[in-house]
């Protein structure tokens, strides 16, 4: 099943979505359901990722500070041992 709307974009959206639509041979309408889709299941995956981890630290669930200068240690070169 779907949902028909309505959605207004710059022009300059709209121009470059009808240029990827063309050389993809595919609709606009599909261009943005795909696009709508897409950017529906990031969201819904961070927000559940951000609640997660709310839930961890509410349950008190922290790296420890070693742990912690591990983690760094593998990008930054000087970093004091805890």
């Amino acid at each position: 099943m779907t949902a028909a709307f309505t959605v207004r974009v710059k022009d300059e959206t709209a121009s470059k979505l009808d240029r990827l639509a063309e050389k993809l041979d595919r609709s606009r309408s599909y261009m943005a359901s795909e696009a709508i889709d897409a950017f529906v299941e990031q969201q819904e995956w961070q927000l559940a990722e951000i609640e997660a981890g709310l839930a961890e630290a509410d349950r008190g669930e922290f790296a420890s500070d070693e742990d912690v200068a591990k983690v760094v240690g593998k990008y930054v070169k000087s970093v004091r041992q805890l």
